[in-house]
């Protein structure tokens, strides 16, 4: 069963949606936020990335920071920039990016149901993260950015959430990146019957947010007794047939400082090399290197991994068990200096111009992950290893928040 509920939520006027809404925290840093905000009061990244109306230079995790964001939340609401809902709801939240487009609902979810893994993970957290999060909510008694939720697809759930959409959204906004956003209030008779449908879903999965949910969790246990809705956390939650994964590709240092020509050697002794017309692979169990200033794909040979291991069989595990630490000697990806992580969203253009201009020895371009794959894995007890999936587009922050 999953527990989805309704929840009174603070978010902005229509008429300033476009104003407040802005990029999660996680995918900018504090110089790109100020140049976001800069001259727009409303955004809402005063409150997801306070420091940025601190000094240039504080540290991001200091106590006034986090004091900031609170007073900044404060300040929105006092002028109106965010209002509070008259009663709890339900929302449908529909993104499109180019020809993708994704349909989720909005809601709380139970910190309860994540503590007993009916919400189920897939990634382990950073301490240093969490910390960062639980700190930040704690101040503001409020989820500001919402964790990114997926289940299995089911028919009549698709119907009674198309149908809410045959009213005209509340919010209806194209962001810098070209991705639409829209927002419908679910009718409460419809949002009773979603509630009875979403209990019939057996599981959750997180397929983003994994530090925001564990924060939710711990500020729960610490406020346990006390007053206050922290039992739930706020939630968008998509079918799994809806969800884009992009690629989460490598660049790669050579300790040994090999040639083009030696590394192109070594790599022909362990996979099968082509040359190839595009930088990414067209299936699976294959890699797209950029080498030598060329693209070549490589592919796994058959045999060479425990097919029915749902964590081995991954492309992101195979290019560590076969590429990353054999031939470079990089045994821990979340720690060494020899490889680096870039977002599909960013293209292969950004792959050879980090290789040409820094010095990496080549580039690996994988194969998206499935969202089958995640869900596989997550069933399994599993964890996945780092930077496997990198969802898109992001959700937009500030539309909604649940304060407790």
């Amino acid at each position: 069963m999953a527990r989805l509920s309704p929840f009174r939520a603070l978010r902005p006027p229509a008429a300033l949606a476009a104003r407040v809404a802005s990029p999660p925290y996680d995918v900018v840093d504090a110089r790109e936020a100020r140049a976001l905000a800069a001259g727009n009061a409303d955004s809402f990244l005063r409150v997801s990335r306070p420091e940025i109306d601190l000094a240039a230079g504080v540290d991001e995790h200091a106590a006034e920071v986090y004091a900031q964001g609170r007073r900044n939340l404060e300040e929105l609401t006092r002028r109106g920039v965010l209002v509070a809902d008259p009663a709890p709801r339900l929302f449908v939240y529909a993104q499109q990016m180019g020809a993708h487009r994704q349909v989720g609902l909005v809601a709380c979810a139970s910190v309860d149901e994540y503590d007993r893994d009916l919400i189920k993970k897939h990634e382990r957290t950073r301490a240093d993260k969490e910390d960062d999060r639980v700190r930040h909510i704690d101040a503001l008694s409020a989820h500001d950015e919402p964790v990114f939720l997926t289940y299995r697809a089911r028919a009549d759930v698709d119907a009674l959430v198309a149908e809410v959409q045959r009213a005209a959204p509340e919010y209806d906004l194209v962001t810098a990146d070209r991705v639409a956003h829209r927002l419908w209030v679910v009718p409460a008779p419809a949002a009773a019957r979603l509630e009875a449908l979403f209990r019939e879903v057996p599981a959750l999965y997180v397929a983003d947010g994994h530090h925001r949910s564990a924060a939710a969790s711990r500020v729960h246990a610490a406020r346990r007794g006390q007053p206050g809705d922290h039992g739930q956390f706020l939630a968008v939650v998509f079918p799994h047939d809806q969800m884009q994964i992009l690629a989460y590709n490598r660049l790669v240092r050579d300790p040994r400082r090999r040639s083009p020509a030696a590394l192109l050697e070594a790599l022909r002794e362990i996979l099968d090399v082509e040359p190839a017309t595009s930088p990414a692979p067209d299936h699976p169990l294959a890699f797209g290197v950029y080498l030598g200033g060329r693209w070549w794909h490589a592919h796994v040979r058959p045999g060479t991994f425990p097919g029915e291991d749902p964590v081995a069989s991954l492309d992101c595990q195979l290019a560590q068990d076969q590429l990353l630490e054999p031939l470079f000697g990089i045994r821990d990806p979340r720690t060494s200096k020899d490889v680096d992580f870039v977002g599909g969203i960013r293209g292969h253009e950004e792959l050879e111009r980090r290789v040409d201009a820094e010095g990496w020895a080549l580039a690996l371009h994988l194969f998206p992950t499935r969202v089958e794959q995640v869900m596989s894995v997550s069933d399994a007890g599993k964890i996945m290893p780092p930077k496997s999936t990198w969802f898109e587009p992001k959700l937009r922050s500030g539309l909604f928040v649940h304060p407790f």
